[in-house]
């Protein structure tokens, strides 16, 4: 059986088709939009990843989710009764794939942990994608104003709380002076600053003793300066060299 050119310009662009292609193409800048929103949030505060990330992201998930959605209209709609997507199975290979886009934001260096918040973000943006392409928009407009409104609010709230400010300090000092756990501790607390006793490791050689371990002030309102406990360090005896670097997981 043979089919003309008016067959297929029929089965691919009739009006039916055309709404369709429409309300994908809708539902794709609503995605665009609505990731790109959180995107800047994330560009504002001097992250890598910004509006362009996240906004394919969330559009990328939308076409997908809206795609299979439309499944009857396939290959100009020829096999509709055939043609049926698992909704469940498509939006979990999504968030599977973000969730891998997501952890190669993650950078760990020395002590230090960052790319957690921008992580679950992008995860989010593909969620607020899936919710366009299945039409929920208003939900789509909701988690994402949540989601700006979490990193903003929280972010100036955790701020503002009380909590330890900790630094990762690596001190080195010569074999002979035979520094204990208690010796350090002491030292240190006259800084006030607490040594976190079970973060202690420790290189020894025949000259020097290397001492790394994680520091924090005692009081939960106050920040340690990174130059004013150099200075302090300094001034303490048998110290051969320090160094000194922040520490946030």
């Amino acid at each position: 059986m043979s089919t003309t050119f008016a067959d297929l310009l029929q089965q691919y662009w009739s009006a039916q088709k055309w709404e369709v292609n429409l309300l994908i193409t809708c539902n794709l800048l609503g995605g665009l939009l609505l990731g790109c929103l959180v995107g800047y949030e994330r560009w504002s505060n001097g992250r890598a990843a910004g509006m362009r990330t996240y906004g394919l992201v969330s559009m990328a998930s939308a076409g997908v989710i809206s795609m299979v959605g439309y499944s009857g209209f396939w290959y100009g709609g020829i096999h509709a009764d055939i043609m049926h997507g698992d909704m469940t199975r498509v939006a979990q290979g999504v968030l599977t794939g973000v969730g891998f886009l997501g952890a190669g934001m993650i950078m760990k260096e020395g002590m230090s942990i960052s790319g957690l918040t921008s992580a679950a973000s992008v995860w989010m943006s593909s969620v607020i994608g899936i919710l366009v392409g299945v039409g929920f928009y208003l939900s789509a407009i909701a988690v994402t104003l949540l989601c700006v409104g979490c990193m903003r609010l929280l972010n100036w709230m955790e701020n503002r709380l009380p909590r330890r400010f900790s630094l990762y300090v690596n001190l080195t000092v010569l074999r002979e002076h035979q520094w204990t756990v208690e010796k350090l501790v002491g030292n240190l607390r006259t800084l006030g600053i607490i040594v976190h006793e079970d973060s202690i490791a420790l290189k020894v050689d025949a000259q020097i003793s290397d001492w790394g371990f994680m520091v924090s002030a005692i009081n939960k309102h106050h920040l340690i300066n990174v130059v004013d406990l150099s200075r302090a360090i300094m001034q303490l005896e048998e110290i051969e060299s320090f160094s000194v670097q922040p520490a946030r997981n």
